[in-house]
């Protein structure tokens, strides 16, 4: 295991890394903590000294847009309620349904994986055994997480240190919770803000291997390892970056663009009085009556002039305008403001607008399957062991379907459509039955229709006036003419020899 120096070591040098402060920065914007927040104004006095405006509105309003690009990725990319791991052998898909499709949890910790991976740039799940001897993955914050590779640790083994603030004391010091985890154990530290790091004493079994468990009836504890270290990690792209570094500067623009045009009209939301003549003692009793009296005594040659400034609204509105354009489209978001009359809107268009936002999820897509590709090659190792079973990772592939709004009412214009061109062969079809005859008729019916002909032609009625028509021919070549006669005579003397 790692020492103490080492973990504090390595800790400092990974916050202080270009990938985590980048990170931090993408955390914040995904809460709406902008650089706006911090913006301040400035003049300079009589003297030329630099001084800060107090008296002048300062709005700082952010626009998490951010936050809404990483969700639009995360929900379209888990759109399809069918799953998105797969194989084709029935008792596999079973064991993959129930760990992966149909567990909720599993869904959760994978939403909250690609949510922290957009906003960060990387993202982590890692696993450990539940009540059931199963696998289960969870997400880690990725902030806390630092990789050790084995030629810089001591004991030369690959590690990865994970830490988080457990809870903030009384007397407000952050009281961190330190993991180090190898692939054969975990050992538990724990520190109070930046001081030392020390062993926990809370934590029964301090290290702990990967799996204490117990039999029923039985006093004895036995430990397990999961003979890998248990982190996951799912990468945004090659650099790492979070999807902010692309619009950052549009937003931040975006945001001052609208707090200065709120500035703006808090600022001149009152009009300039000109007044000539004053008969008073001092400028603070004229403020003062015309914000309560509403009025203002001049002399004879005295007067007051309204002066009213305007608010250059429009450049601004146009600016923010393009600022928003500009965010969804190097985002690769999908700008519902350009869908207004969603009922006037084609189905082409929703398409169209749909296509930045499918083309970035299609490129995150190839690094979720090799992420889940990790995942699921320790589960199969897993189900075969328990099962007995020879399960390959080659057994599995992974398929992302998506759901995507459209016009109901173009859907409805073309299933009516479609159902009438339908009709039109149908009809056509029973207008040629007597030449291609039933068997040949329904065979293509079941093709319009989209029916295996195989599956329903058991389920045909017959045609009993055929049936009757076949035996009746049989008999005849068997039985001779002059022998009886037809088959109703047969059948009446067969009737009567009975009742007699």
């Amino acid at each position: 295991m790692l020492t103490v120096e080492e973990i504090k070591m390595f800790i400092d040098e990974d916050a202080a890394s270009v990938k985590k402060h980048f990170a931090r920065i993408g955390e914040r914007y995904f809460d709406g903590d902008h650089d706006i927040k911090n913006y301040r104004m400035f003049y300079f006095n009589s003297d030329g000294q630099l001084v800060e405006d107090t008296s002048r509105a300062n709005v700082r309003i952010p626009h998490p847009f951010f936050k809404e690009l990483t969700e639009q990725g995360t929900q379209y990319t888990l759109s399809d309620s069918d799953g998105f791991v797969f194989s084709d052998v029935p008792e596999l898909q079973s064991e993959l349904d129930a760990r992966f499709n149909n567990n909720d949890d599993f869904i959760d910790e994978l939403s909250e994986t690609l949510t922290d991976c957009q906003t960060k740039g990387f993202a982590y799940m890692y696993a450990m055994k539940d009540s059931t001897d199963k696998l289960k993955f969870t997400c880690a914050d990725s902030i806390g997480v630092v990789e050790v590779e084995a030629r810089f640790a001591e004991d030369g083994k690959d590690h990865v240190i994970y830490w988080y603030v457990d809870r903030v004391d009384k007397e407000g010091h952050r009281i961190k919770k330190i993991m180090d985890w190898d692939d054969e154990q975990v050992v538990y530290y724990v520190q109070t803000d930046e001081g030392e790091i020390q062993l926990d004493d809370k934590a029964k079994v301090n290290p702990r291997p990967h799996i204490l468990y117990q039999v029923d009836g039985d006093d004895n504890t036995y430990i397990d390892s999961l003979g890998f270290l248990p982190f996951f990690r799912l990468d945004n792209n090659k650099k790492q970056f979070s999807n902010l570094k692309a619009v950052k500067d549009l937003i931040d623009d975006y945001d001052l663009m609208a707090s200065s045009l709120s500035n703006n009209l808090i600022d001149f939301d009152h009009p300039l009085y000109a007044v000539k003549g004053f008969e008073g003692d001092n400028l603070d009793e004229l403020q003062q009556n015309l914000k309560t009296k509403k009025i203002v005594g001049v002399g004879s040659d005295g007067g007051i002039e309204v002066h009213t400034v305007d608010v250059p609204y429009e450049a601004r509105k146009v600016k923010l305008e393009l600022d928003e354009k500009n965010i969804y489209r190097f985002g690769m978001g999908l700008n519902l403001s350009g869908l207004k009359d969603t009922s006037a809107t084609t189905n082409i268009a929703i398409k169209a607008a749909y296509s930045l936002l499918d083309l970035r999820c299609k490129h995150l897509e190839r690094n979720i399957k090799r992420f889940l590709r990790k995942i699921v090659a320790v589960c199969i190792d897993e189900i075969n062991q328990q099962n007995g079973t020879d399960y390959q990772i080659t057994d599995v592939y992974f398929e992302f379907t998506h759901e995507v709004m459209s016009n109901e009412q173009e859907n409805e214009e073309n299933e009516l459509t479609e159902a009438q061109k339908q009709q039109v062969q149908i009809n056509t079809l029973l207008s040629l039955s007597q030449i291609f005859g039933d068997d040949l008729t329904i065979q293509y019916i079941c093709d319009v229709l989209d029916i295996d002909y195989e599956d329903v032609k058991d389920k045909l009625p017959d045609n009993e006036a055929d049936k009757v028509q076949q035996v009746q021919d049989d008999l005849d070549s068997i039985i001779p003419d002059d022998e009886g006669g037809g088959i109703g005579e047969q059948g009446t003397e067969g009737s009567t020899t009975g009742t007699t």
